[in-house]
C-alpha cells in the first residue's frame, strides 16, 4: 500500500467536524488483519484513528461506519465514533475518534460491566433477522437480507454461503458432503427456541473489544440483528474473556439450556469462515464441530 494521502484525510476530517483540523503528526498502529492502520495527531490535541486500505474496499468501511452508528444508538456500550470515510490518494479510509485502548482486564469492574452492557445491547431489536445493508466478516461479504425466519437466515445466509465458498477454496469432499447434512438437520438444534432479532456486534471475539478510562468498549463490528446466542458463542470460540464476564451477562439475561449445543452451530459461521480467509487447520477444525453437531442427532 502506498504512503497515507494524511492531507486529504484532515481535510474529510475537517468538512465532517465542521473544524479545521491541522495534522501535527503520526504514528502506524495495526489496523486489524486487513487494513492498515494509523493515529493522526493534531495541533489541537484532537487525535483520530484511521484505517486504510485498496479503494476497490470503500464499501466494507461504509458497512463498518454504519454498524458502529447501529451500535452507538442502543446506547448501551461505548462505541468509538466514526467520522469520514471515502477515497483519499487511490485508497479507501476509515477515520474515526481515537481512544487509548488497553485489553480487558479480568478481575476487574470493567469485565463484569462489559457482560452487563453486552445484555443490553442484545435487548435492542429490529422487525426481521439481518440488517438493512450488507456488510463483511473480515474481508468475506456478509449478506443481511430481511428475513422472519431465524433458522432460514441463519442456514442459507450464513452457514450456506461459508461452505459455497469453502467448495471454492478447495474443501474436502468429506467437509461438504457432512455440512450439507447438518444444513439438512438444521431445525432440530432449536427445540423450543424461539429467538428474537436482537442487534449483534457479530464478530465479538477478544480482539474487538478494549478498555478506555475503565469503560468497556467494542469495535470491528460486523452487525446484523440475529441470535444473540451467537455473540455469545463467537466470545467462547478463541476465548478471553472471564467468568465474571459471563456470569454478569447470564445475571441480566439468562442463555437458554440449549446453548451448550448451539454454540457449536454458531461457532461453526466463524470457523468455516477462517478456512475461506486463511486455510489449513480451520478446515479440520471446522469438520471436527460438524460432527460433533451431528453426533447429537444420534
Amino acid at each position: 500500500m502506498t504512503a497515507a494521502p494524511v492531507a486529504e484525510i484532515a481535510r474529510a476530517i475537517s468538512a465532517a467536524s465542521d473544524q479545521p483540523f491541522q495534522v501535527a503528526g503520526q504514528s502506524s498502529i495495526s489496523g486489524g488483519c486487513i487494513n492498515q492502520g494509523l493515529v493522526l495527531h493534531g495541533v489541537d490535541g484532537r487525535n483520530y484513528f484511521v484505517k486504510l486500505n485498496q479503494a476497490e474496499k470503500l464499501t466494507m468501511f461504509e458497512a463498518e461506519a454504519a454498524g458502529l452508528r447501529e451500535l452507538m444508538l442502543a446506547q448501551a456500550v461505548r462505541i468509538p465514533v466514526p467520522l469520514a470515510h471515502g477515497l483519499a490518494g487511490g485508497q479507501s479510509f476509515l477515520a474515526m475518534e481515537w481512544l487509548d485502548l488497553r485489553p480487558l482486564d479480568h478481575g476487574e469492574k470493567s469485565d463484569r460491566k462489559l457482560g452487563e452492557q453486552l445484555a443490553i445491547l442484545h435487548g435492542a431489536t429490529w422487525h426481521a433477522f439481518g440488517w438493512w445493508r450488507d456488510n463483511t466478516i473480515g474481508s468475506t461479504h456478509q449478506a443481511n437480507p430481511a428475513t422472519n425466519d431465524w433458522i432460514q437466515f441463519y442456514r442459507d445466509q450464513r452457514l450456506r454461503r461459508q461452505l459455497d465458498l469453502a467448495a471454492r477454496n478447495g474443501a474436502s469432499n468429506t467437509l461438504l458432503a457432512s455440512g450439507e447434512h447438518l444444513l439438512a438437520s438444521i431445525q432440530d438444534y432449536f427445540p423450543g427456541y424461539s429467538p428474537q432479532p436482537s442487534l449483534l456486534h457479530g464478530d465479538l471475539w477478544s480482539g474487538n473489544v478494549g478498555v478506555s478510562e475503565r469503560e468497556p468498549v467494542l469495535f470491528d463490528p460486523a452487525v446484523y440483528y440475529g441470535d444473540r446466542e451467537s455473540d455469545i458463542a463467537m466470545t467462547e470460540l478463541f476465548g478471553g474473556f472471564s467468568r465474571d464476564f459471563y456470569a454478569a451477562y447470564n445475571a441480566n439475561w439468562p442463555l437458554d439450556q440449549g446453548y451448550p449445543t448451539r454454540k457449536w452451530l454458531y461457532q461453526l459461521y466463524h470457523l468455516l469462515n477462517h478456512f475461506n480467509l486463511f486455510g489449513g487447520a480451520y478446515g479440520r477444525q471446522s469438520q471436527g464441530v460438524i460432527d460433533r453437531l451431528l453426533a447429537e442427532l444420534r
